[in-house]
């Protein structure tokens, strides 16, 4: 069996590596050069446990090839980016780009899979329409399935194999061929159904999930106003069997959580108000933020931020509230230096905290649950930490003499500092 992937991005390349271990011969197909350069020799491009190894051992193998166009195989799996507009519309760009660039090449008995996450109907408007326009017969000469990604960065190639997966088909023939492929190497139950319920269900995973922390930043808020620390009370509601709150942060990121609940949007914008709602909370975190560095710190002073990424421990900024928090900063005439292990380019620790007048914590990677406040002395020109995160051990940077801040912990967070932003949440 040969499949060309297109898309070699953080799913995309795990995949093709999956497929390429498990016996496959595998073409995988990207525009990025520089990319398909690395690949090609052997290294892994991104930060993901198992992913140098695998790949280094497929490419060593022969059996994973790259390029920067496609070849005739017997499957073709789409796994290209899917991101939001600026007016939160779905941008189907790169799936009909990757369309086009396997049509040459798709023949009768071909299986073409949509990974890519998208609104209920996508697939076939992607999919099934030009395969038709081309002459072929989907479901009979040719077959066609969606098989949303499910995994978290930092456990992808524990997930791929481990995790159950839904794959829709435009008829059950279709689902069926998807389900004898992905056997190969996945090891959890596969579940199949038609298109559009496969579709929604990866879209209302990651919903669920935006409005469970849009619920643990609200009330995060609410235990601010009224005196009550919210992670403790989540900790203790968390020891119900049946409930299971999220964490409050700064925000939401990633190329999954901040930006599928805009697809359900997308497709019924009248009945999904809940969705909306904690979509605009999740949202304007970073500027809530803002408001707890303004609280304390007067503009053109420096602000330190540690971390980039939108969760810990992996390199991915897509849609980090971090970025976001770095410019809202820059805009109000703070001088901001950042630091973070996992993302190039980004300041040294001591760099980026040296005459600091706060440090604010985005992020908690591993490497700064160790963080302790001999690592600070003599680099800080205040002694101010704000931990969006929960992250470092407060008590020993209060016996230390910092004054630390917790979002949610229902202590008030302005020490008492004359110019008070005024921030409108709307």
């Amino acid at each position: 069996m040969k499949i060309c992937v297109v898309g070699l991005g953080y799913i995309g390349l795990p995949t093709a590596g999956a497929f390429a271990e498990a016996g496959a011969y595998v073409h995988g197909v990207d525009i990025n050069e520089e990319l398909i350069n690395k690949v090609s020799k052997g290294e892994n491009p991104y930060v993901e446990p198992g992913l140098d190894e695998l790949i280094k051992k497929v490419i060593g193998q022969g059996m994973l090839t790259v390029g920067i166009r496609p070849i005739e195989a017997d499957v073709f799996i789409i796994a290209v980016p899917t991101p939001c507009t600026s007016d939160h519309k779905a941008d189907l760009s790169y799936c009909h780009n990757a369309m086009k660039a396997i049509k040459p090449y798709l023949r009768k008995g071909n299986l073409i899979i949509l990974e890519s996450t998208v609104y209920p109907g996508a697939t076939k408007e992607v999919v099934l329409e030009p395969l038709k326009k081309k002459g072929f017969k989907p479901g009979k000469d040719v077959y066609i399935a969606h098989c949303p990604e499910r995994v978290i960065p930092g456990k992808i190639i524990e997930e791929l194999v481990n995790n159950y997966r839904v794959i829709g088909g435009i008829n059950e023939k279709s689902a069926e061929k998807a389900k004898e492929l992905y056997s190969l190497f996945v090891k959890g139950e596969i579940y199949t159904s038609d298109i559009e319920t496969a579709e929604m269900v990866k879209l209302m995973e990651n919903t669920f999930r935006d409005v469970n922390i849009a619920l643990a930043n609200e009330m995060a808020k609410i235990c601010n106003q009224i005196g009550i620390n919210a992670w403790e009370a989540i900790g203790l509601a968390n020891k119900h069997p049946r409930v299971n709150l999220h964490q409050p942060g700064p925000g939401v990121g990633g190329h999954c959580i901040a930006v599928d609940p805009y697809f359900v949007i997308e497709s019924a914008p009248e009945q999904s108000k809940l969705i909306k709602t904690a979509r605009q909370i999740n949202r304007n975190m970073p500027k809530y933020v803002l408001e707890m560095v303004q609280s304390n710190v007067i503009p053109k002073k420096k602000v330190a931020i540690l971390g980039l990424s939108y969760k810990a421990n992996i390199d991915d900024t897509r849609e980090s509230p971090s970025i976001e928090i770095v410019e809202l900063l820059r805009q109000k005439g703070y001088i901001v230096s950042a630091h973070d292990p996992f993302v190039e380019d980004s300041a040294g620790l001591k760099e980026c905290l040296y005459n600091a007048d706060c440090v604010v914590i985005t992020v908690d990677h591993d490497s700064f649950k160790t963080l302790n406040p001999e690592m600070c002395e003599g680099l800080m020109a205040n002694q101010l930490v704000i931990d969006t995160k929960n992250t470092i051990n407060h008590r020993e940077w209060r016996e230390a003499g910092f004054q630390v801040l917790l979002l949610g912990d229902g202590q008030p967070y302005n020490l008492g500092v004359e110019q008070k932003a005024q921030i409108s949440y709307a």
